[in-house]
C-alpha cells in the first residue's frame, strides 16, 4: 500500500467519523476505567471512537487519531490516561485510584 493511498484512506476514514451512521462510544465508562495502563489500539480505541478496525489503523498510520499511539515492536499501543482524557474521564480515574488507595490503607482503630 502506498503512502498516498494511506493518506487518502485516512482522510476518507476521518470524514466517516462525522456521519451520523458511525457507531460512537461503545466503550462503557467502567470498561475504560478498568483498562490496563497501556493497551492495543484495536479494538479499544476503535470502540471508544466508534470506528472499525480498518479506519482505526488508517487514522493511526496517518497520525490522525485524537489519542497518541506508540509502536512497540509490531504492536500499536495507547495509554489509558490519554483515552480517559479524550473521553473527559480523567477526573473519574483519579477518584477511582484515590478510593482504591484509601480502602487499602490500614486503619488505626481499636476494637
Amino acid at each position: 500500500m502506498s503512502r498516498q493511498h494511506d493518506a487518502t484512506a485516512a482522510r476518507s476514514c476521518a470524514n466517516m467519523t462525522h456521519h451520523s451512521t458511525a457507531r460512537r462510544g461503545t466503550l462503557a465508562a467502567s470498561e475504560a476505567l478498568a483498562l490496563p495502563v497501556m493497551f492495543d489500539v484495536w479494538p479499544t480505541v476503535g470502540d471508544a471512537l466508534g470506528l472499525g478496525r480498518t479506519a482505526t489503523y488508517a487514522l493511526a498510520r496517518a497520525g490522525e487519531l485524537p489519542i497518541p499511539c506508540f509502536r512497540i515492536g509490531r504492536q500499536l499501543r495507547a495509554r489509558r490516561s490519554d483515552l480517559l482524557r479524550f473521553l473527559g474521564m480523567e477526573n473519574d480515574e483519579a477518584a477511582t485510584e484515590a478510593t482504591a488507595a484509601a480502602s487499602s490503607e490500614p486503619t488505626n482503630q481499636t476494637p
